[in-house]
């Protein structure tokens, strides 16, 4: 067999087996529970910096597919203002600023790009209520209270709100839920959803942001500068704190495409 005949059946092949291959993909209002690895301080990170967190529970994508918990995603710091105290008389304090962009997120080996906005975010003390059940004598099945407001007892299927309805549920090594519009505290706003997703701590109407003293959420991800985060303060320097975390919401367009 000659060497061009050869070559170009190598290459039709190599072409057919990338069309047959399965492509993993971020469909819109797909969640991404995630935990930070690292504190991120303004007052010490710099333009460039690369941050990482972890998925917490396994993410199931539309085409049958599954992100496991413990991927990784990365993303880098774009704005890094630490906050100065100016003691001039009648002085308006200058904010500081610290802004974070979400670049990917590792799938088995495949890097996919990320195309998201901050739908909530949590400090690791609001974290860590969110893990603990009440004394046993108070609550003797463990119900625990979800970032938002949601409940959820170890021992039931069913995730209810505050007002007794089912919201979501415990299943495939998570929790999932169709997600609920909300507002809270974010200058975005957080919307609903006809498919069930992954939750980790967080409630369906979780929106915003929670725990985070002296520091207001100025920018998701959402509107303005896709996939980055944006905290302000004018009393301290913004700081995400480690195993502070997150629920990151795909948004529509080019996200998740698989890259090399």
């Amino acid at each position: 067999m000659k060497p061009i005949l050869i070559t170009v059946i190598v290459a039709f092949s190599a072409q057919l087996a990338m069309a047959q291959a399965p492509t993993t993909l971020l469909s819109p209002r797909t969640t991404l529970p995630i935990n930070f690895d690292r504190g991120i301080d303004s007052k010490h990170v710099h333009v460039g910096d690369v941050i990482s967190a972890k998925t917490t529970q396994p993410v199931h994508l539309s085409n049958g597919q599954a992100i496991p918990a413990g991927s990784r995603v990365t993303g880098h710091v774009t704005t890094a203002n630490a906050f100065v105290f100016d003691s001039t008389p009648y002085a308006k304090q200058s904010q500081g600023v610290l802004a974070i962009h979400f670049d990917s997120i590792d799938d088995q080996g495949k890097s996919l790009a990320l195309n998201v906005y901050v739908r909530a975010l949590a400090d690791p003390l609001t974290a860590w209520a969110a893990r603990t059940p009440k004394p046993s004598d108070e609550d003797p099945l463990g119900t625990v209270t979800q970032v938002g407001g949601d409940l959820l007892t170890p021992s039931q299927n069913g995730v209810m709100s505050q007002d007794g309805d089912i919201v979501g549920y415990q299943r495939r090594g998570g929790v999932y839920a169709h997600l609920i519009s909300a507002s809270g505290n974010s200058p975005d706003g957080c919307d609903a959803s006809d498919t069930e997703e992954s939750m980790g701590l967080f409630s369906a109407s979780a929106c915003g942001l929670y725990g985070f003293a002296d520091s207001a959420l100025i920018g998701t991800g959402k509107g303005g500068e896709r996939s980055t985060l944006i905290l302000a303060s004018r009393r301290r320097s913004p700081k995400i704190w480690a195993h502070s975390t997150a629920l990151l919401e795909v948004l529509p367009g080019e996200s998740g495409l698989v890259s090399e």
